[in-house]
């Protein structure tokens, strides 16, 4: 069957939960012309594996190539049994991977690694560090970047910004929410109508109720606004609001929340961990820090705040630089790959 693909991954966004690069792919493939079916949407972690491997058995005659995503942790299990399966039904496959904690992972699990990535007709990675660090796994990986509908985005140049802060992850320890209000705090006493707002979904690991007892006990309450998960669709509008987007993640690879933030024209201040340096210029596009150091970070932004001419060109380079991460761009690369799979096996 030709131009028939079988997505396995998460697809949860019906549950309320982060829409992933998958589904959004899915849903590219299936508006131009794609036979699309997908696994799992089942929100419970062992009936989610069950689901899969059902799907991959029986709807095997549906679809002429596979696509797993792969991330770190209990996530990897799901994309090594599928692999296996996959294999055993000899059909083709292609892996996207994802998470800046992959690389780590792999270096404890390099022969589970190894086999799911050597077993692959294609890899992608989604940014030139996962490249690099996934590279001595298998040598031909191939960069397609994540991608965003840019038209949703749009450019506001930051000419003359104000202390209008924007903070957009899960609320997780590997994205360090808490040192955004320390930023706050450090910056309070020169700029008394500062305004920070945090918005992302609460991901159960106690960061959420860390966050909110730092800026009770920094007495900033009145400075930071707590929004929680928004919908995908919304989150251009959010940007809008803002002038100045903080990234104090302590993992990364290329997050599409920061390629948003450039879309939409705001001054970016991030950590310079992982894959980020690999995605930003320090002081061309964004101004690079060490991470877990909010004196560093609210020197930044107080930079941005100050400096004639900096966050016009912080601004106008980002965007030009998120213009490559249009899907106009990036779902042809994917097509190419799939079909060559679909028309030669």
């Amino acid at each position: 069957m030709k131009k028939s693909i079988l997505h396995i991954g998460n697809f949860l966004s019906g549950h309320g939960l982060t829409r992933q690069f998958i589904e959004e792919l899915a849903n590219k493939l299936e508006d131009a012309g794609w036979i699309v079916s997908r696994t799992s949407n089942v929100l419970f972690r062992p009936f989610r594996l069950f689901d899969m491997m059902l799907t991959i058995l029986f709807k095997q005659n549906r679809y002429s190539v596979a696509h797993i995503a792969v991330f770190s942790g209990h996530a990897f299990i799901w994309a090594e049994k599928s692999v296996w399966l996959l294999k055993l039904l000899n059909k083709p496959f292609v892996i996207s991977l994802h998470g800046g904690n992959l690389p780590e992972f792999s270096k404890q699990n390099s022969k589970r690694i190894k086999f799911v990535l050597k077993s692959a007709t294609y890899v992608i990675a989604p940014s030139t560090y996962l490249f690099e660090k996934m590279g001595i796994y298998r040598e031909d990986i191939i960069v397609i970047n994540n991608p965003l509908n840019l038209p949703s985005y749009q450019f506001r140049p930051q000419s003359k910004p104000k202390p209008n802060l924007i903070w957009l992850r899960s609320f997780h320890k590997i994205y360090n929410p808490c040192l955004a209000p320390q930023v706050l705090s450090c910056l309070k006493n020169d700029y008394h109508d500062i305004h920070l707002l945090m918005i992302g979904p609460d991901k159960g690991d106690g960061s959420f109720q860390q966050t909110i007892e730092m800026i009770e006990n920094l007495g900033i309450s009145k400075n930071v606004e707590l929004i929680g998960r928004v919908p995908k669709n919304d989150v251009p509008k959010w940007l809008q609001t803002a002038d100045i987007f903080i990234n104090t993640t302590n993992i990364d690879n290329t997050p599409v929340s920061v390629i948003e933030a450039m879309a939409s024209g705001c001054c970016i201040v991030s950590t310079n961990v992982g894959g980020i340096p690999y995605l930003l210029e320090n002081g061309v596009d964004a101004l690079l820090v060490p991470p877990n150091s909010a004196e560093a970070m609210a020197s930044s932004v107080k930079r941005i705040l100050t400096e004639p001419g900096l966050a016009e060109k912080l601004s106008a380079n980002a965007r030009k630089k998120a213009e490559q991460f249009d899907w106009s761009i990036i779902l042809p690369q994917w097509e190419k790959l799939l079909e060559e799979i679909c028309c030669h096996g």
